[in-house]
């Protein structure tokens, strides 16, 4: 806008006015803008190229970036700014040359390479090469180079290397407690994460989110509240995904009431905040309060995409309303413009699977418009066991097989199925079949809360301190169901 009222009030340009134009500039006024600096012979001043560079690579276009680059003198933000285009349109390999052509490298030279190898698939041990090469370190290589193994999953190694760090910042310890919370390691998250605020340290929003996820992941809701309430007391950044978080940790651990209040609160709420209470609802079986909400979601005008649709159906299966679920899959593409995707049809075979019309899911999976995966024969199998079809529950096992999918959990519940029955023969039949192949069925795990303290329970395990009192009350509360 000011560039434009300089034209008008024909105020001529100096090699200062382009640099900041040109990064506020989308792609049609930056064209507009070279060409004025072209006309103007500002096109030749180094702040100006750079600026050049920066505007082509930011819209995606490296190859005009290139000719700048090219064309005339060049000094280290030139090199890097070139380098940093090329990563961020994914052309790591042309990214390496021209680092390698680089007469002289900063901090940012080596840091734009080590996060372009980090987020690459396969690429982590790349990064590290470069990272073990730096002559000087400074603490966004160090946080680049922990991110690409957290990416990856190798949080061992994030953690040796993060435990390395000279001095951290906040967004060290949040890659790393978000880090674990995506590896599926919330104990390790939520330690990390009371560290971090022992040693002082202000978390940011990414921190906030990993550690309440990481409750809900464990369904912590004592250290869940606590955390909710220290957020709310610190005024920490309390914005609609932290809410939407918090929503998310209460509804798993069991806490309608109090999710239902945060989302009530929220002025503003995002699709996933939506789908949160639509998911959160079905799981606890009040299918009909989750139909509500999605009616209202639809009768506000509120943004939905294909996880709404798939956490309303499978709320209709958890609570049995086959009418509303196969009202809301018919309605997808014409009402909501949503193509259904294998999994729509996943949720409506286990709606269908679920009320015994057996017959019924089979044909969708026969007839849906891609190739059925596992899960969804997997979902006909269980449901031949509750009812106790065992012709349709063989033919599941084989569809599984001709997909690589009959694992040992495949052959239990068949073994079950044929129990069920009193098919002696064909259970011994699928034992003999798993010894041969060498299956064994997985080990069940539990995990719960308990006085702020986690614990978790092994099947067949013995090492709880406390196992001999929590055998003798199981064995009370089953003695009491029996004689009830």
């Amino acid at each position: 806008a000011y560039f434009a009222r300089m034209r008008r009030g024909a105020v001529d340009p100096d090699a200062y006015t382009f640099p900041p134009v040109l990064k506020a500039c989308g792609c049609g006024v930056g064209l507009l803008v070279h060409a004025e600096a072209v006309r103007r012979g500002l096109d030749r001043d180094l702040f100006t190229r750079n600026a050049l560079i920066s505007f082509y690579c930011r819209t995606g276009d490296c190859r005009s970036g290139r000719k700048v680059f090219d064309d005339g003198a060049r000094d280290l933000v030139s090199w890097n700014s070139m380098v940093a285009g090329y990563v961020g349109c994914g052309e790591v390999e042309l990214a390496q040359e021209l680092f390698d052509e680089m007469p002289h490298r900063d901090a940012f030279s080596w840091a734009a390479m080590i996060d372009a190898y980090g987020k690459r698939s396969g690429g982590v041990d790349r990064a590290r090469e470069l990272f073990d090469q730096m002559p000087e370190r400074d603490l966004v290589c160090w946080n680049s180079m922990i991110d690409g193994y957290a990416r990856q999953g190798r949080m061992d190694e994030a953690r040796v290397l993060f435990d390395e760090m000279p001095e951290r910042n906040v967004i060290s310890w949040s890659i790393v407690v978000d880090g674990y919370v995506r590896c599926g390691e919330p104990s390790e998250a939520l330690e990390l994460f009371r560290r971090m605020l022992r040693c002082g340290i202000r978390p940011d929003r990414v921190a906030a989110v990993g550690a309440v996820t990481a409750c809900a992941q464990l369904g912590a809701l004592e250290q869940g509240r606590w955390l909710h309430s220290y957020l709310e007391k610190k005024k920490i950044l309390f914005d609609v995904v932290v809410k939407t978080a918090l929503i998310d940790m209460y509804m798993k651990c069991g806490r309608l009431d109090l999710a239902m209040l945060i989302f009530e609160s929220m002025p503003d709420k995002t699709v996933v905040t939506w789908n949160v209470m639509i998911v959160g609802l079905g799981t606890h079986s009040c299918g009909l309060d989750a139909v509500k909400l999605f009616r209202q979601m639809e009768s506000e005008g509120a943004p939905m995409d294909d996880l709404s649709v798939l956490a309303v159906l499978t709320a209709c299966t958890h609570a049995g309303l086959i009418s509303e679920g196969l009202q809301i899959f018919h309605r997808m593409k014409k009402d909501f413009g949503i193509d259904p995707k294998v999994e729509h049809y996943g949720a409506l075979v286990d709606l269908l699977g679920r009320a015994g019309h057996l017959d019924q899911a089979r044909h969708t999976i026969e007839t849906m418009p891609m190739e059925p995966t596992p899960e969804l024969w997997g979902s006909l199998l269980a449901a031949c066991r509750s009812h106790r079809c065992v012709e349709l529950a063989e033919l599941s096992v084989e569809r599984l097989a001709s997909l690589g999918a009959d694992d040992s959990g495949v052959y239990v519940l068949l073994s079950n199925i044929y129990a069920d029955e009193g098919m002696w023969d064909g259970v011994s039949r699928i034992r003999r079949l798993m010894s041969a192949e060498g299956m064994k069925k997985d080990i069940g795990r539990s995990v719960i809360e308990a006085d702020g303290q986690i614990h978790e329970f092994v099947n067949g395990g013995s090492s709880h301190p406390d196992k001999d009192e929590i055998y003798m009350m199981l064995w009370n509360l089953s003695n009491m169901v029996a004689s009830a």
